[in-house]
């Protein structure tokens, strides 16, 4: 599928059935499977549009999401590096998105007015109880690689939905006193005695880790160690006990080194391919306002990923 620069907006649409109305942009982005996924639900639900892949520069998404819509979408996605940039951009912020201080999917209203949300953390709550058939809520959850976007949209969540605990790890433990202090403000629960308790910030190599990650529930891996074949476990995989379940963000390959050896500790396990589908589901329920077909965008990736 081919991936369209700015310049090519005026011939977006030549030869084609149907027009460009949902786009990611990204830089790169030619890697993107935002268009398989999301292709199959539009068709499915009988919708006149395409979704295509935009390549922009960094420095120039304001103008690019206002070129964007004069050229007829109605509805972006947001991949790096472009969160932060897409953010300070948007009309208004959906709250949860200020907080995650990024947005990856923007409305866009009467005479292009821009709303931006985060899909992340709601797709990775849904993910959640698919996967497991447990809320996010009721979980004491550890978050490993907490420090990047993806960790910081996911720690976010945890504190919407009042999980019973949170630990935050990451390998510097001073990437997080920060983010701690501006996620306290968050914490809606009295049955702990303050949120020192409830929310803890750990480096890797805190000796404490591997109590906290054996007394947790849910184990989530947000760092990019697994992408590999030769790249071992976050941490160490002998801390993992059969209560566990093990949710790493990964999904291709589907089963992680962290994957592999925690199912053989007998824990649960699942990859991020369900936070890749709620994530994208949620995008094209604020575009359509519609119930969308999860199995054909399951569909639709996993075809991809097989070619």
């Amino acid at each position: 599928m081919k991936t369209f620069t700015l310049d090519q907006l005026s011939s977006i649409n030549d030869g084609e059935e149907k027009p460009a109305r949902f786009a990611v942009i990204g830089k790169p982005v030619g890697h993107s499977l935002s268009p398989e996924l999301h292709q199959p639900a539009l068709d499915e639900l009988g919708e006149e549009a395409r979704y295509v892949r935009i390549e922009v520069e960094p420095g120039n998404v304001g103008p690019a999401l206002d070129q964007l819509y004069r050229a007829g979408l109605r509805g972006i996605n947001v991949t790096v590096p472009h969160k932060l940039e897409a953010l300070e951009s948007c009309d208004v912020v959906d709250p949860p998105a200020a907080v995650m201080g990024a947005v990856n999917t923007i409305v866009y209203g009467p005479e292009g007015h821009k709303t931006g949300f985060n899909t992340d953390g709601p797709g990775l709550a849904r993910a959640i109880r698919e996967e497991f058939a447990v809320d996010l809520g009721d979980l004491k959850v550890i978050l490993i690689g907490a420090g990047g976007g993806a960790g910081r949209a996911i720690a976010t969540q945890c504190l919407i939905e009042n999980c019973t605990q949170l630990i935050l790890v990451n390998r510097t433990r001073e990437k997080l006193v920060a983010m701690k202090e501006k996620l306290a403000p968050l914490i809606h629960r009295d049955d702990l005695e303050g949120p020192r308790d409830w929310l803890e910030i750990m480096a890797l190599d805190d000796p404490a880790l591997e109590e906290a990650l054996q007394a947790s529930d849910l184990i989530i891996n947000t760092t990019s160690v697994g992408l590999k074949a030769t790249d071992p476990a976050p941490f160490p995989t002998r801390w993992i006990e059969p209560h566990h379940l093990v949710y790493d963000t990964i999904y291709n390959p589907a089963r992680t080194r962290l994957l592999r050896e925690a199912q053989a500790q007998g824990a649960r396990i699942a990859n991020g391919l369900s936070l890749l589908i709620h994530q994208g589901a949620l995008s094209l329920e604020y575009w359509l306002n519609k119930d969308v077909p999860l199995h054909r965008m399951r569909d639709g990736v996993e075809n991809a990923l097989k070619a």
